[in-house]
C-alpha cells in the first residue's frame, strides 16, 4: 500500500520573480513572492553564466546570475531567453 511519502518530488524547483535592472542591464531589485510585492535590492552580482542545451528538442537557453541581495542573502536568478521571463532558486 502505497502512502504517498515515496513519490519523487522536485526540489528547489526555479519560482517566478519580477527582475528590475539598472541601466546597465544588470539585475539591480527583485520582487520574489506574489502575496507580498516587496522589491528587495540587490547589493551585488557575483557570477554571470549561460547555459544553451537541449537544442535539438525544446531549446533551453538561460543566463544565470549569483546575486548577493541586501541583508547578506545569496540567491541564484535566470533569465529564460526563450519565454523571456525571470526565475528565483536558491544557490
Amino acid at each position: 500500500m502505497r502512502n504517498g511519502t515515496d513519490r519523487l518530488r522536485a526540489v528547489n524547483v526555479p519560482q517566478p520573480a519580477v527582475v528590475e535592472l539598472d541601466a546597465g542591464g544588470s539585475p539591480a531589485k527583485i520582487e520574489m513572492n506574489s502575496d507580498v510585492r516587496e522589491p528587495v535590492t540587490i547589493e551585488a552580482v557575483r557570477e554571470i553564466w549561460r547555459i544553451d542545451d537541449e537544442w535539438w528538442r525544446e531549446p533551453i537557453t538561460r543566463t544565470y546570475y549569483e546575486v548577493l541581495l541586501h541583508g547578506g542573502a545569496r540567491l541564484v536568478l535566470f533569465r529564460d531567453l526563450v519565454a523571456q521571463e525571470w526565475f528565483v532558486q536558491k544557490p
